[in-house]
């Protein structure tokens, strides 16, 4: 089959990127041909290596922009993005082609969903975010650090400052999300959703269509199988943003409470803040992917604090197989990777007491040594491999191809069907 995937990024940038790209990878690899449709360059050159088509617009996001302006109206309807994707998809065959997007709001712009529309080709969407139901990506108040629980696009949410830097900004994201569901109609647009959690369907369910098909299809993790920790446990850490919506503050506050050192692997807004006020904490910084799993191989635990929706924390995943148990927060789809009690513990949202008594139980040696050995063995007997993504993907692609064939004979039965004669 032809499968056109179309992101923000022609680059690894983040998880969206990383998925997307990879599995690309994966499927010329098993023989498919793949076209790349992305805003922002470089393109990552393993592609036209392996034989895949990129169509990169080169156009900035907002990180790279020199003009907020005019990236402004990028955002909220690109229109070069539009006429070069409707080109891209001229003409190419329904019975073999799967248009699968895993990004647009970033750069791509809610324009897009035009193009996809008039291409009348099978359409598949990830939920990687909420961008597709949630003016803010994340349904969750900044400000407030808290989830949201209001309806998009409400009154309420409209007077609701949600956003990060500011309510002007909140204000460009309500413009461009009235453009996705007034003029784009994107939310209508994807008869079939893939999502990673079970936490995240639960979440979009009421924002999208009654008839939307939903697919659960774990993201791959990257991770080389190595022997399990032989020796002591060691620290127990934090690896990601270091930032409130994450939990970072948390973390700190309860170690202190347990009387551990806090290690922090990353960067983010709150390290500042979180070095003054717990100066015992360990600040390494981002590592590599090889140096973050050493460091997991070799730790009593991670903690996985973070207080919004999280569609499928990969770090989660990535700390079970590398044998650390996890300790996470019950208000993220974390939680469904670990069994509690078993391979880490749950705690409540935001409560540092609760984390707290987690990591006192876990200076027991031999308590954290079960507990990693069940992280291993459980992880590693059904590993999230690329291959396993692949497996799982490339089922969906064929059913959205048949979904969509049946749909397009239903149609033309119709369509033949004889008027009634008026009585």
């Amino acid at each position: 089959m032809h499968v056109v995937l179309v992101v923000d990024h022609a680059y690894v940038n983040g998880g969206q990127a990383k998925v997307a790209l990879d599995a690309g990878l994966g499927l010329r690899a098993r023989g498919h041909r793949v076209t790349v449709f992305a805003a922002v360059g470089p393109a990552d050159p393993r592609l036209e290596a392996a034989g895949i088509r990129v169509v990169c617009l080169g156009q900035d996001d907002i990180g790279t922009t020199t003009n907020k302006l005019a990236f402004a109206a990028q955002a909220i309807w690109n229109r070069v993005a539009a006429r070069r994707l409707a080109a891209e998809l001229r003409g190419l065959d329904p019975r073999d082609t799967v248009v699968h997007v895993h990004a647009f709001a970033k750069a791509l712009s809610p324009s897009i969903g035009r193009s996809l529309a008039a291409s009348g080709l099978p359409l598949l969407y990830t939920m990687h975010e909420f961008f597709l139901v949630c003016p803010n990506g994340g349904f969750y108040e900044y400000p407030a650090a808290r989830i949201c629980h209001r309806t998009p696009m409400s009154l309420d949410c409209l007077t609701t400052n949600c956003d990060a830097r500011s309510y002007p900004r909140k204000l460009l994201r309500v413009v461009r999300h009235a453009a996705l569901e007034h003029v784009a109609g994107m939310k209508a647009l994807f008869p079939h959703v893939v999502t990673i959690s079970a936490l995240q369907e639960r979440v979009i369910t009421p924002h999208l269509p009654a008839a939307t098909r939903f697919h659960r299809v774990d993201n791959p993790i990257a991770v080389t199988k190595a022997p399990a920790r032989s020796g002591p446990p060691g620290d127990v850490l934090f690896v990601g943003r270091i930032s409130t919506e994450k939990g970072a503050p948390i973390f700190a506050e309860a170690a202190r409470r347990a009387g551990i050192r806090p290690v922090f692997v990353g960067d983010g807004p709150a390290r500042a803040d979180l070095e003054a006020r717990y100066p015992e904490a360990v600040m390494l910084g981002w590592r590599d992917e090889a140096g973050v799993h050493e460091l997991m191989r070799s730790a009593r635990a991670l903690v996985f604090p973070s207080v919004w929706y999280e569609g499928q924390p990969l770090t989660v995943y990535e700390a079970l197989a590398c044998g650390a148990p996890v300790i996470v927060s019950d208000a993220c789809a974390g939680r469904e990777a670990v069994e509690d009690g078993a391979t880490g513990y749950w705690f409540r949202s935001g409560d540092a007491d609760a984390l707290a008594a987690h990591l006192t139980r876990l200076e027991d040696d031999d308590l954290a040594d079960r507990m990693g050995r069940a992280a291993y063995e459980r992880y590693w007997a059904a590993p999230l491999s690329i291959e396993a993504h692949l497996d799982r993907i490339g089922a969906v692609y064929e059913l959205v191809l048949r979904d969509a064939l049946g749909a397009g004979l239903r149609t033309v039965r119709n369509a033949r069907s004889p008027v009634p004669a008026a009585p």
